[in-house]
C-alpha cells in the first residue's frame, strides 16, 4: 500500500484532475454498482454530504437511535444542514422495526418537517442486518417516496460475513458511504457511491465543507489498494475475533459478546477497571477503558498480539 501511495500520479482533485482520485472514484463505483463516486476524508464527512444531497432545510431523515449518523457525528446534519434526525429504536439485531419506520414517516402537514430518507448502519455494533430485512426496509421507504442512504462504514465486513458481493450488499440503497479505512487499512478516507447526479451535488458539498483536496491522489491510492486487496481478507479480522472472545469468555467474572465480525464487547466488574487497566498499561496495551470495552480486531492486529491480551487479562482476573 505504501508503494502504491510512493507511486502514484497526482493532478489537482478540486479540478477533477488527479488520476488516482479518479481511478479510485471510478473503481469503488463499479465495485458497489452505482454511477459514480466521491472521495472525502472521512466517512463522517461522506454520510453528512449523502445527508445534504438528500435532503433540504426543514426535512427529516429516519435514524437508528444507536446509528453513528445520528449518534456519534456531532449533530452534523441537523447543525450544517438545518436537517432533523427523527431517531428510532434499534432492535437487539440492529435493526429498525418496519413497523417503526411506517410509523414515522410524517404527513403531507406543514406542522411537521418533511420526511425524505431513510438512513441504515451495516454493520451495526459489528451486527450484520439480514439481506432479507434490508430489502423490506428499503421497500418500504421507496413506496413511501424516501430515499435511502447506507452508512457502510463497515460493509465490506457484512458482506464477507454473509459470503454475497458487494453489489448485493448494498442493493436497495440511493447512496452508501463506504470507509478505506478501519478493516480495509488505509490511513485515511471514505468514498460516497450513488447517482451522477447525487454526485455532483456532493462535490459542491464536500468543497463546503472543506472536504475538497489538491494531490490527493497520495492517499487515494491507499484506498484503491485497499478494495483491490483488502476486502476478502476481512474474513482473517473475523476469526480473530472470534478466537479472542472464546479466549475472555473463559473468564467467568466477563461478560463476552459472540461476534458477528470483528468487534467483540467485553462487560467487566466496574471495580476491576482502574486495576486491569494498569496491568494492561505494563504490558504496552493501551485500551479506553469502561465497564463494557469495545474490542475490534484488524489487519494490524496479529493472532499472536491477541494471544499476549488474552493471556494479561486472563493473569490479572487470576490474581
Amino acid at each position: 500500500m505504501r508503494e502504491a501511495m510512493f507511486a502514484a500520479q497526482v493532478g489537482d482533485d478540486v479540478y477533477g484532475d488527479d488520476p488516482t482520485v479518479n481511478a479510485l472514484q471510478a473503481y469503488a463505483a463499479e465495485l458497489f454498482g452505482y454511477e459514480a463516486a466521491l472521495f472525502a476524508p472521512s466517512g463522517t464527512q461522506t454520510n453528512l454530504i449523502a445527508l445534504l444531497a438528500h435532503c433540504g432545510r426543514g426535512d427529516e431523515y429516519l435514524v437508528g437511535q444507536d446509528a453513528h449518523t445520528y449518534k456519534y457525528e456531532g449533530g452534523g446534519a441537523a447543525v450544517l444542514g438545518s436537517i432533523q434526525p427523527q431517531p428510532i429504536a434499534n432492535q437487539p439485531d440492529g435493526s429498525i422495526a418496519l413497523q417503526d419506520i411506517e410509523a414515522a414517516i410524517k404527513p403531507h402537514d406543514f406542522h411537521f418537517a418533511r420526511t425524505k430518507l431513510l438512513a441504515l448502519e451495516n454493520t451495526i455494533g459489528g451486527k450484520v442486518l439480514p439481506q432479507q430485512y434490508v430489502q423490506q426496509a428499503t421497500a418500504l421507504a421507496h413506496a413511501r417516496a424516501l430515499a435511502t442512504h447506507l452508512d457502510g462504514a463497515r460493509i465490506c465486513n457484512a458482506a464477507v460475513k454473509q459470503g454475497i458481493a458487494l453489489k448485493d450488499a448494498v442493493n436497495g440503497f440511493d447512496s452508501v458511504s463506504v470507509c478505506l479505512s478501519k478493516g480495509l487499512g488505509a490511513p485515511v478516507g471514505s468514498v460516497l457511491c450513488g447517482s451522477k447526479e447525487l454526485i455532483e451535488q456532493g462535490k459542491r458539498w464536500r468543497k463546503m465543507l472543506g472536504g475538497g483536496m489538491r494531490q490527493a491522489g497520495v492517499i487515494a491510492a491507499a484506498g484503491l489498494y485497499a478494495l483491490q486487496n483488502n476486502v476478502q481478507r476481512l474474513a482473517e479480522d473475523h476469526a480473530n475475533a472470534a478466537w479472542l472472545a472464546a479466549e475472555l469468555a473463559k473468564i467467568g467474572v466477563l461478560q463476552v459478546s459472540v461476534p458477528q465480525t470483528n468487534i467483540v464487547f467485553v462487560t467487566m466488574p466496574r471495580e476491576a477497571c482502574e486495576g486491569l487497566n494498569a496491568a494492561l498499561a505494563a504490558e504496552r496495551i493501551r485500551v479506553s477503558m469502561a465497564p463494557t470495552l469495545r474490542l475490534v480486531t484488524h489487519l494490524d492486529v496479529s493472532r499472536a498480539d491477541l494471544e499476549h491480551v488474552a493471556a494479561v487479562i486472563a493473569h490479572y482476573f487470576k490474581q
